[in-house]
């Protein structure tokens, strides 16, 4: 019989360390991908109570039935250097709403926020000549006849930038 030569290896302090290195390399490189993802998608909205904005859910989505209930329906269209609104019942513009105020923030950042009031256009249609910086929005849209609420909306878009 032949005798074979040479001392068996075991499993080393090399093995163990190639172990740790790609236990963890995998860590690191999947966190990696899920922050690249998670900066380049939609966000959530910054709240300053989470608890709070949970008990007023059931509430808002009440209001949002009844206004879809009047036939009432919102389009938003943001322009370099405009922000056009136009409101609809049952497809012909809506005649009796005085006046539309929006407040547009980034779906993360507070320090961008501000408050619009659009100008009349006619019946149904509204116009602000705000110029937002290009990138992702969320515009909370009110509309208002006869000094009470009779539609609001929430509407994420893109901005687009000058010359798009």
């Amino acid at each position: 019989m032949i005798k074979q030569a040479g001392k068996q290896r075991g499993f080393t302090g090399w093995h163990m360390a190639a172990v740790m290195a790609l236990f963890f390399g995998t860590i690191i490189s999947v966190n990696f991908v899920m922050a690249w993802n998670a900066s380049r998608s939609w966000s959530g909205l910054v709240v300053e109570n989470t608890y709070i904005a949970s008990q007023q859910f059931n509430g808002k989505m009440a209001e949002a039935r009844s206004f879809q209930a009047n036939g009432l329906a919102g389009r938003l269209r943001a322009e370099p250097g405009a922000i056009r609104y136009v409101l609809t019942r049952k497809g012909e513009p809506a005649q009796q709403i005085d006046r539309v105020v929006a407040v547009f923030k980034r779906p993360v950042e507070q320090h961008e926020d501000l408050q619009v009031e659009f100008d009349r256009q006619g019946q149904g249609a509204f116009l602000a000549t705000k110029r937002l910086k290009p990138g992702q929005w969320i515009a909370d849209l009110t509309a208002i006849s006869g000094g009470a609420v009779v539609y609001r909306q929430a509407v994420r878009f893109i901005a687009p930038g000058e010359g798009k």
